[in-house]
């Protein structure tokens, strides 16, 4: 089962790249379909599909749906599998909400961990985070429940508070019930100054998902290493320096993490595709080292 929507051709020229900061990862300027990353306004079917996708998100994510998710799949009764098989199930799926896309996911996952590895080589714990980031997209699998994509992917963000203007398609939030509800739409809403972001609802995903599977799992990721996974696609926060005032010191500690693997996660999206079987070994190792043999889910 594969999830797709239609969209144009582009022929694959010579990329212009350039450096990102902070690390020697050379980032293209351009996605795989001609266009600059993350750009929600340029005209193409497949942006057509993804502001859709959006509104649906947008109305849907409300306080009161986000806990009744985190109580159902927190208790992780539904399948007992490994990290890697895990990994080859994402192998069915493509992410409508994304852009700059349509690979399968365990190769996003496999690109972003290994360009992080070659210029990371000692911190073995983020190449782990990386491969892992994405893998409760396993939602959309029937075994999981085969929820929405608007209840899987896209971009995450706080409920229980303000929407904040720079979340992408934020006119969507205008029919969203808590967007009415004055304990909801206020800066701080149920939360107050620096109450640390571990006490604030983010609108359900595969982001909070996963990190909910390997807190319950008991890894052995370091704090940085969870951060990572639950607020990767927290751009308001980490692109945008929204909801600050909701952190508290350990989360401006890992955010710095965040911001580094960030750039990994966006730019290292690409149509050259990793060798699967070449790396997979290295990838047990690590899994070996920091999860159970199975993991519930």
């Amino acid at each position: 089962m594969t999830i797709l929507i239609e969209q144009p051709e582009f022929e694959i020229g010579v990329e212009e790249r350039h450096r990102v900061a902070d690390g020697g990862f050379v980032a293209p300027h351009i996605n795989s379909f001609g266009h600059t990353f993350r750009d929600y306004h340029v005209e193409s079917e497949r942006q057509k599909g993804v502001e859709q996708f959006y509104r649906t998100n947008h109305i849907n994510q409300t306080v009161d749906f986000v806990r009744r998710m985190r109580k159902e799949y927190g208790e992780l009764k539904r399948v007992e599998m490994s990290i890697w098989e895990c990994c080859e199930l994402l192998n069915e799926f493509v992410d409508e909400s994304d852009p700059d896309l349509d690979e399968p996911q365990i190769q996003h996952l496999l690109q972003t961990a290994e360009a992080i590895r070659k210029d990371y080589p000692d911190e073995d714990w983020l190449h782990l985070t990386a491969l892992i980031h994405d893998l409760g997209k396993v939602l959309l699998h029937p075994a999981f429940g085969e929820l929405p994509q608007w209840a899987v992917v896209g971009d995450t963000f706080p409920v229980g508070c303000a929407f904040d203007e720079s979340i992408v398609h934020h006119k969507y939030f205008q029919e969203n019930p808590d967007n009415k509800n004055p304990a909801y739409n206020t800066k701080y809403g149920i939360y107050s100054q620096g109450c640390g972001l571990d006490n604030v609802l983010i609108s359900w995903g595969h982001d909070d998902y996963m990190y909910l599977v390997a807190k319950e799992n008991k890894s052995t990721l370091p704090s940085a290493g969870l951060f990572i996974i639950r607020y990767h696609s927290f751009y308001a926060l980490h692109r945008c320096d929204a909801y600050k005032h909701l952190m508290n010191e350990e989360d401006r500690e890992n955010l710095k993490w965040l911001k580094i693997f960030n750039k990994y996660d966006l730019y290292s999206k690409s149509k050259v595709l990793i060798d699967v079987d070449k790396v997979k070994p290295y990838y047990l190792s690590l899994i070996n080292k920091y999860f159970p043999g199975k993991v519930k889910w």
